[in-house]
């Protein structure tokens, strides 16, 4: 997909270690300009409808019958969200969900944020308050009332052990499984509503991260470079994340929280995103501050090399596991590793995202999983070399029937951060 949100001031049409170069000699108030050149890229963005969500409560019931479970029980968290749209990040008190495979769905509600929670319900009328018994009575009970005590119960990953520990005393002859196959098996398949709200968050993060890279100056702290990020999003009429990190401590996945300045020849990295009704972006860009390096390029031109046969190999039927094998053999081939031993790659090539960051399925060894249309993945192999500097490019991809399609247009070239 084309960028759509073009450069607006002279600096930003310069590309790479030139702009980055022509930012650090411009005056301290190049910075505030150029996140004040943002406008909101609020509009458009629509919401996930009722109907939807209705669609996906059948489609977990299905899964239900299939997996002969008599109900799915979830606390707050991004699952609930997915299935009814409550969101919750109130006192440390239950709110709790029961999904039967037939009947009403029901809810356990803290009695002191009763009267809130319930404005924040919109599926379902059967709301119940533990007062001074554990919600796992109140649980206990539902599970009677709709007639699916003697089945399994499924537990959503979100949910405490307190709770799993709290049921098993209650009720020792109720078995408790793994409720993966149900939550997972609806939420990591995207419909087109879902990716179009990652598109957008993919490019309100693209603008962020173009607007934060054309304040980069000598001396500023991976603090500041937050900061001028951070500042961008908002300007952009979003919440967002970033993890930035300069020179050597970018050979660390997560980045490093030693105090670091920025110096010419540096590397540098940002990584992270943001979230549109609750769908996430998550996208790294690695430049150089200044004219990079002959072993700098070397390294980067691999990474890309990388980063482009793992798209190729991401076609629906392959393994997951084929995906990050396809990258990590370039990579190897080209000295590093092998397999995940530093320098070189790490971690796996890439994870599942929607609600969250990092969610079902990974490209990783070992995972045979086939992709279908409709899941979601970064695609994220990096090169770390320690003492030296390390190279990530990340860009998200949707798999469709006739193969990947990227939510941001690929790096180019080291000193061309953005397609």
């Amino acid at each position: 997909m084309m960028d759509k949100y073009p450069m607006r001031r002279r600096s930003f049409l310069l590309s790479g270690a030139a702009a980055f170069t022509q930012v650090a000699r411009t005056q301290s108030t190049a910075a505030p300009d150029s996140i004040r050149s943002l406008s909101p890229m609020t509009a458009g963005v629509k919401p996930i409808t009722r109907e939807e969500r209705l669609q996906r409560l059948e489609k977990a019931r299905q899964l239900m019958r299939a997996n002969n479970l008599g109900a799915v029980f979830m606390t707050s968290g991004s699952s609930m969200f997915y299935f009814t749209g409550t969101q919750w990040r109130g006192s440390g008190n239950t709110l709790g969900l029961v999904i039967p495979t037939q009947g009403e769905l029901a809810w356990v509600v803290p009695g002191s944020d009763e009267a809130t929670i319930r404005k924040e319900i919109s599926f379902g009328t059967d709301i119940r308050t533990p007062g001074s018994a554990a919600p796992e009575k109140i649980i206990a009970q539902i599970l009677v009332d709709r007639q699916c005590a003697t089945k399994k119960l499924g537990l959503e990953e979100g949910v405490s052990f307190s709770i799993f520990d709290g049921l098993r005393q209650i009720s020792p002859s109720l078995e408790m499984v793994n409720a993966d196959p149900v939550t997972s098996g609806c939420r990591v398949i995207k419909s087109p509503a879902e990716i179009a709200l990652m598109q957008h968050a993919t490019d309100v993060t693209i603008a962020a991260y173009r607007a934060g890279l054309a304040t980069l100056r000598e001396g500023m702290t991976q603090i500041d470079l937050r900061r001028n990020i951070t500042a961008a999003y908002t300007a952009l009429g979003f919440r967002g994340n970033v993890a930035v990190s300069f020179g050597e401590y970018t050979a660390f996945p997560h980045g490093s929280i030693q105090p670091q300045k920025l110096k010419i020849g540096d590397v540098v990295q940002i990584d992270d995103g943001c979230s549109v009704d609750g769908y996430q972006s998550d996208v790294t860009r690695t430049v150089v501050f200044g004219k990079p390096t002959a072993r700098q390029k070397q390294v980067w031109d691999l990474e890309h090399k990388a980063q482009a046969a793992a798209f190729a190999a991401a076609k629906p039927g392959a393994t997951c596991e084929s995906v990050d094998a396809a990258a990590r053999n370039v990579i190897t081939a080209a000295g590093f590793g092998p397999g995940y031993k530093v320098p070189g790659l790490p971690h796996r090539t890439g994870h599942g995202i929607g609600l969250d960051i990092h969610e079902w399925t990974y490209l990783v060894k070992d995972n045979k999983t086939p992709l279908q249309p409709g899941m979601c993945f970064s695609d994220e192999p990096m090169i770390a070399i320690y003492g030296e500097f390390g190279i990530r490019l990340e860009d998200c991809m949707y798999i469709t029937e006739d193969g990947p399609q990227m939510f941001s247009n690929p790096s180019p070239s080291i000193d061309q951060p953005f397609g």
